[in-house]
């Protein structure tokens, strides 16, 4: 038998819609699914985008505060996907309102806010998954189980790296994600706490990082109204960039292994250009975003002069089979968070927790504190 889950969305730019087309999405490719989700409610504060976005997608009611949400009894489920600063005093709200919550990584700014959160849905009994989707790639599946089953050897070093080019152009708005108070960590937040998931989810727990830090782009132009996504602002009055560009970082692992984490906003030429290298004392490991479905794998006894193969994933890697039925057929972006709200209905439905969870999320954010603090001091720092 299935039945209906009452969700509603806070925050309705480019990742609400995200989270709204996936619910959406989720009958068709995992119909065994107890729970079918309901669009009841959306609320957006910009005057008119949730009225749209009733309008487009069928929710039941619109609304400009997001507190009507949590008051409204026929909501069970909530996508806060609102921008950070906001993360925390949604998240609490809703926990506390009984509602079970996805909420978009980092989940607020510091490590404080994602344990507020995460607090808050524990005390409260209900369940948190966070937007952590790359982790979700059939691809990234497979490369865990490679390593956990020794098909690598003892993994020896990784490099993550998370590139992209979004706030390259000098006329980029400053946009709340450049303002320390509500955008926190900048890149970190952004792009690195991707990087943090899956180095953890990969290879296990970071036991002490080293980072350096760096503003590239000084200044912006403030916008002059409403912003979504990456709006440009030329000839605005001009502003500072509180928070930063880009950051590397050296990571030592429990397990011994070392690392690299590199992610830059302003990487000219670069889009999306996010992938690993995993190196293990008898292989080794490959995975580029933009050619999601393929794992590039080196594994053997020859040490020296191994070569490297293409493997295509297919049905029996991750959640691959629920979208194409056979190897190298493409896979996108919206179908990694497809399969995250398969996760976070499941998880509601069978009571224990199925993907990445509000305890990742504050492991992330301890990391990135972490990443701030080396930086601003140029040592080392041991995580908790």
């Amino acid at each position: 038998m299935v039945n209906t889950l009452g969700v509603a969305v806070v925050g309705f730019g480019w990742m609400g819609r995200v989270h709204t087309q996936a619910y959406s999405r989720l009958p068709h490719h995992f119909p065994e699914l107890p729970l079918r989700p309901e669009l009841v409610a959306v609320a957006d504060e910009v005057p008119g985008r949730a009225e749209e976005a009733a309008r487009r997608y069928g929710f039941a009611s619109a609304h400009r505060d997001w507190r009507e949400i949590a008051a409204d009894p026929r909501v069970a489920a909530v996508s806060i996907t609102a921008p950070n600063f906001l993360h925390r005093e949604i998240g609490v709200a809703m926990a506390e309102a009984g509602k079970h919550i996805w909420i978009e990584k980092p989940v607020g700014l510091t490590a404080e806010d994602a344990r507020a959160v995460a607090g808050a849905a524990a005390a409260a009994g209900v369940h948190g998954t966070v937007g952590f989707n790359y982790r979700n790639a059939p691809a990234v599946e497979a490369a865990r189980e490679l390593i956990a089953a020794g098909g690598i050897g003892a993994v020896t070093h990784v490099r993550i790296r998370l590139f992209s080019d979004y706030a390259a152009h000098p006329d980029g708005a400053l946009t709340w994600r450049y303002e320390r108070r509500r955008g926190g960590s900048g890149v970190l937040g952004d792009l690195a706490s991707h990087g943090v998931d899956l180095a953890r989810y990969l290879l296990g727990d970071i036991a002490s990082l080293t980072a350096d830090t760096a503003v590239f782009v000084p200044e912006r132009a403030r916008p002059a109204g409403a912003t979504a996504g990456h709006t440009r602002a030329a000839g605005g009055e001009l502003g500072p960039v509180e928070n930063d560009d880009y950051v590397s970082c050296l990571l030592r692992f429990a397990s011994g292994a070392r690392g690299v984490l590199e992610a830059c906003r302003v990487s000219v030429g670069e889009q999306n250009n996010y992938g690993f290298e995993i190196h293990g004392t008898t292989g080794a490991l490959f995975w580029d975003f933009r050619r999601m479905g393929e794992l590039g794998v080196s594994r053997g006894t020859d040490y020296q002069d191994q070569p490297v193969t293409t493997r295509y994933v297919g049905p029996g890697d991750g959640e691959y089979a629920a979208f194409q039925p056979g190897s190298a057929n493409a896979m996108g972006y919206d179908d990694l968070k497809v399969v995250e709200a398969r996760h976070f209905l499941r998880s509601i439905a069978e009571g224990g927790a199925h993907g990445a969870t509000l305890d990742d999320a504050v492991a992330s954010a301890v990391a990135l504190d972490a990443m701030t603090r080396s930086a601003e001091r140029g040592t080392w720092v041991t995580l908790d």
